[in-house]
């Protein structure tokens, strides 16, 4: 395990140098019972649902609770860093990835990936990046484009499930603590094909793994 943390951090390169923002980083480190049974994160086959894990009350659209605030989205496309930063709620947190947890346990899921910085879209093309597959998904139409594809609300995963009605009979069975009944699920889509919301696969990879290169030579 190991740890990070910089607060001060300032370049005095010509024209006034620039500064990092202070940045605490904590990695750790767990262990796995059976190794058969670790999880990663790409599509897997052809055909496979994709469901959305997440609190129950975040499936239903609240105009006060902040989706794309403080945002990758809201940054990169837009230029703007403001708004009200997604809420944390840590019972919520620990019931999503006890979820999770089980249904890996079960063997019901053969593909997870939690939702962090640029939201829903960005955990999609990643895992069809990893695994070669597209998808084909749907929008929700109660939220904008923009809070449902690029939202980073906490406690949220995309799995990749081989069987569905098995998948579904187990959480119509809910779990041991009462709490997890606050967990809810969704399904979003269907692996399969090369593209990705209208991208080819091959050309997402192609513009991820460029990123460095052309950073670099600039």
């Amino acid at each position: 395990m190991s740890g990070n943390v910089s607060l001060y951090n300032e370049s005095k390169a010509t024209g006034g140098g620039s500064a990092i923002l202070p940045t605490p980083a904590i990695g750790g480190v767990g262990l796995i019972d059976d190794y058969a049974k670790m999880m990663t994160m790409p599509f897997k086959a052809e055909g496979d649902t994709i469901y959305l894990v997440a609190a129950e009350e975040w499936a239903t659209p609240d105009p006060h609770r902040s989706h794309i605030g403080k945002s990758l989205w809201l940054a990169e496309i837009h230029g703007r860093d403001e708004g009200r930063a997604p809420p944390v709620d840590l019972t919520l947190e620990k019931n999503a990835g006890e979820t999770i947890r089980e249904l890996i346990e079960a063997g019901l899921v053969n593909a997870v990936h939690d939702l962090s910085d640029g939201g829903l879209a960005v955990a999609l093309a990643e895992m069809a990046m990893a695994g070669g597959f597209g998808a084909d998904v749907a929008a929700n139409p109660d939220y904008t484009a923009a809070q449902w594809w690029f939202g980073e609300d906490q406690g949220r995963y995309v799995i990749t499930v081989p069987d569905p009605e098995a998948f579904n009979a187990q959480m119509a069975k809910g779990t041991r603590d009462e709490d997890m009944a606050r967990v809810g699920f969704r399904r979003i889509g269907t692996v399969g094909g090369d593209s990705l919301l209208g991208v080819p696969v091959a050309d997402l990879r192609a513009a991820h793994q460029s990123f460095f290169k052309e950073w670099m030579e600039s």
